[in-house]
């Protein structure tokens, strides 16, 4: 099972959330890069969107659908939401870029309450898989 199928086959809400996240972690930082004031929160975003992708692949290869893969969001979005918090602090962006940024700070604060908690309860001792990738020898 590929990590698309396996995230499509669980809860109905969560096939809604994963484009609202998408949307909010990729898309807004790519609009971020319009205004010269917010380009480095933009491409932290996007650098941080590409990181967790390819962590989150690599540990569906290793361990299957865990609650650890929030790890990455953990590791990767956590300095982003300080930095975007900074600069929304700062009063320097343009109202857009502001407006543009808090939007995707909240989606990804949403993100990140779910990831921590999946962190949190992988670490307390649940791991097993909801679903495994083919071919997983685990």
């Amino acid at each position: 099972m590929t990590l698309e199928e396996a995230m499509a086959d669980q809860a109905a809400w969560l096939n809604i959330w994963l484009p609202i996240l998408m949307v909010g972690s990729m898309g807004l930082p790519v609009v971020l890069l319009f205004w010269k004031p917010s380009r480095l929160a933009g491409v932290a975003g996007i650098v941080a969107g590409l990181l967790s992708f390819i962590a989150i692949t690599w540990l569906y290869e290793k361990l299957g659908y865990v609650k650890l893969l929030g790890l990455p969001h953990v590791l990767f979005y956590t300095p982003v939401v300080i930095y975007f918090v900074s600069r929304l602090r700062s009063g320097l962006l343009p109202k857009y870029a502001a407006w543009v940024m808090s939007a995707s700070l909240i989606i990804i604060l949403i993100s990140l309450a779910f990831d921590y908690t999946d962190v949190a309860r992988y670490v307390l001792g649940e791991r097993t898989p909801t679903a495994v990738p083919a071919g997983f020898a685990g």
